[in-house]
């Protein structure tokens, strides 16, 4: 069990966490969440004794061993892949080292035979002679093939690197594993595999992901780090994220009819307190009223977005006709039709292949052959992944930026529209060109809102967000009454909004059936089994 005894930590004036009080414990899995800022990772870093609180400790029962997923990818490149992997096992390394330094002593002595024999016992007991075998299994499952497992790590790509470093953390069968955003830079395939190994773990997991699919998957247990505290919650993030809703509107009724009460109270008071026929019952609502608690309640440090996609104009029988779209290294003859209240999730192995299909689809390219008509009544909104050009050079304020869109040019119109999307008072006058990427999709988000558009083509929405307003994203997206084309790596999103998934390659559609996200990798699994 690993446990956090009265831990409170800060930076300079910065608290970030104060008397934290918790307990993991075997065949748990616990999803840490917070705001941008509240300090997920210090946390996880506070538990595996990188950073010292300032009061406090972390205590790991005796002989239980942790393992922590490592964040420098370059840091083992003179080592070779399949001994990375066995280093997640600090004491196993170090044991096969100082054996095989033993054993190339050429004066070899009784004392270093009995050395060596303690040390073979110890090896044995960690399960040390398959140990291997074990990270050779590994690689081999996160795609790692046999001829890199003796190459140094430098020779890797990047990817191969993340993979092998997420062998090293599961290596062993740690009794800990911390994971800080694991399923980063991870196929989806991958991320499957490391959802169901997670799945079929029995020891404790501590993981910090903006992955909600994944955390709806694996975790038994959210962590929620608000106002430098960090409260435990059974259930997944979803079954989080409703309860919080709902405790926070029931805090906020509660204290309304409090109010209430207290008001009526007082102007008893007020009224009777010098009425001696009266003076009984003052004195009585007096006594309530001390006795009334109001709950000091705060909104979460966490904000999120208002995300709603009206549009005004209904949409006719006609929507989207594809017809032979072909475009020289990206598709070839490719074919589809869009039918009322479809949202089609459109999924391809190069990104580059759906952004060159949107962009011909709203005009921003055009196709070596084939044609694209769209229905007269469609007013089609377009998010394209790169929104460089909205942005680069800029100088006009949010308010100005967003009234280019707008048919109302009133600046409180305008704000309002702005304030759905967290840029309140003097944030609506930040200049366009020195936005945050999360800040520019937002901003992207509120122009798609003012244009009404009843088609909407999503292209990677969700990069830069962060975990709230991806959950706000989704949910005006589950609720827009239109049809749509999205493409995401965001699985969660995918599953929720899609009621059809087409697959595209070099060659042109490759999968098109009118199933959810989940649906169509268990059926493209199947076929590839």
């Amino acid at each position: 069990m690993l446990q956090v005894n009265n831990v409170s930590l800060q930076f300079g004036g910065k608290k970030l966490f104060e008397e934290v009080n918790l307990k993991f414990t075997k065949g748990n899995c616990y999803g840490i969440i917070g705001a941008n800022g509240a300090g997920k990772s210090t946390f996880l870093k506070v538990l595996s004794g990188e950073i010292e609180p300032n009061k406090g400790d972390v205590s790991l029962d005796k002989n239980e061993r942790m393992s922590v997923l490592q964040q420098n990818h370059n840091a083992f490149d003179f080592e070779t892949v399949i001994r990375t992997v066995m280093r997640g096992y600090k004491r196993l390394v170090e044991i096969m080292d100082e054996k095989d330094a033993l054993y190339m002593k050429p004066d070899f002595s009784e004392e270093d035979g009995e050395r060596a024999a303690n040390l073979e016992a110890e090896f044995a007991e960690m399960n040390g002679y398959d140990a291997e075998t074990e990270a050779q299994q590994l690689l081999m499952e996160l795609d790692i093939p046999m001829n890199l497992h003796e190459r140094t790590m430098a020779e890797l790509d990047g990817k191969q690197k993340v993979r092998v470093l997420l062998a090293q953390a599961l290596f062993g069968n740690p009794d800990v594993l911390l994971l800080d955003e694991p399923t980063n830079d991870l196929d989806i395939k991958t991320v499957r595999w490391l959802e169901n190994k997670l799945m079929d773990f029995e020891n404790t997991i501590i993981i910090v992901s903006h992955n909600r699919h994944f955390l709806n998957k694996v975790c038994t247990n959210i962590c929620d780090v608000d106002y430098g505290k960090i409260n435990m919650y059974v259930g997944n993030y979803d079954f989080w994220y409703q309860t919080s809703q709902l405790l926070a509107r029931q805090q906020k009724e509660q204290n309304k009819k409090a109010e209430q009460r207290a008001k009526e109270l007082q102007d008893f008071i007020a009224r009777f307190a010098a009425n001696a026929s009266k003076s009984k019952q003052a004195t009585s609502r007096k006594k309530e009223l001390e006795r009334l608690t109001i709950n000091d309640f705060k909104p979460s440090l966490r904000k999120y977005p208002f995300v709603d996609f009206k549009f005004d104009r209904d949409i006719g029988n006609d929507i989207l006709f594809v017809e032979g779209l072909t475009k020289e290294g990206y598709f070839q003859n490719l074919s589809f039709t869009v039918q009322k209240d479809e949202k089609i999730g459109i999924v391809s192995d190069k990104s580059t292949t759906t952004t060159m299909l949107y962009d011909i689809l709203t005009g921003k390219a055009e196709p070596d052959a084939g044609t694209v008509r769209w229905g007269k009544t469609i007013n089609a909104s377009y998010f394209p992944t790169n929104n460089s050009e909205y942005f680069d050079g800029c100088d006009l304020t949010l308010v100005e930026w967003l009234s280019q869109f707008s048919k109302d040019h009133y600046e409180e119109y305008l704000r309002g529209w702005l304030g759905r999307m967290l840029f309140s008072g003097e944030e609506a006058l930040k200049h366009a060109k020195v936005l945050s990427g999360g800040e520019k999709v937002r901003c992207m988000l509120a122009k798609m809102m003012l244009e009404g558009g009843n088609f909407l083509i999503m292209d990677e929405p969700t990069n830069h967000l962060d975990l709230e307003s991806i959950t706000s994203l989704n949910n005006g997206l589950t609720a827009f009454k239109g049809c749509m084309l999205l493409t995401s790596h965001d699985q969660e999103l995918m599953n929720t909004v899609c009621n059809r998934i087409i697959q595209i390659d070099e060659t042109g559609k490759t999968f098109d059936k009118n199933v959810n996200y989940d649906e169509y990798l268990d059926i493209v699994e199947g076929q590839g089994k």
